[in-house]
C-alpha cells in the first residue's frame, strides 16, 4: 500500500505564489513518475487537469494552463517532490492531487484545496 501525503495550499490572493509538497512512503515497488493534477469544483475525478510531472529521471512535463508558472522538482531519495507556482489566478482554483505511478498503477492523494481570491 503507498501513502502520498500532500502539504501545502490554502488562500492565496491572485497574483501571489504557491508551494505544495508530496511525499510517498508505504510499500512502494518502483516508481515511474509522480506529480500533480488538479480538480475544479464541478468536473469529475475524469477530468483531472494535468499540472505537472516529473519522472525519477528527471524529465518534466506541464500542462498548458501553467506552464511557465510552474515548476516542479523531486527528491527520489525522500520521495518527495515539490511544485511552485506564481503568478496565480482565480481559475488556478482547485483541489490539487498528488499522484505516485509505476507506468501501470496510479496512485492518488486525498487532494489539497488551493483558492486564489482576495
Amino acid at each position: 500500500q503507498v501513502q502520498l501525503v500532500e502539504s501545502g495550499g490554502g488562500l492565496v490572493q491572485p497574483g501571489g505564489s504557491l508551494r505544495l509538497s508530496c511525499t510517498a512512503s508505504g510499500t512502494i515497488v518502483s516508481i515511474n513518475a509522480m506529480g500533480w493534477y488538479r480538480q475544479s469544483s464541478g468536473k469529475r475525478e475524469s477530468e483531472r487537469e494535468l499540472v505537472a510531472t516529473i519522472t525519477t529521471g528527471g524529465k518534466t512535463t506541464y500542462g498548458h494552463s501553467v506552464e511557465g508558472r510552474a515548476t516542479i522538482s523531486r527528491d527520489n531519495a525522500k520521495n518527495t517532490i515539490v511544485l511552485e507556482m506564481n503568478s496565480l489566478r482565480p481559475e488556478d482554483t482547485a483541489v490539487y492531487y498528488c499522484l505516485l505511478t509505476n507506468g501501470i498503477k496510479m496512485n492518488w492523494g486525498q487532494g489539497t484545496q488551493v483558492t486564489v481570491s482576495s
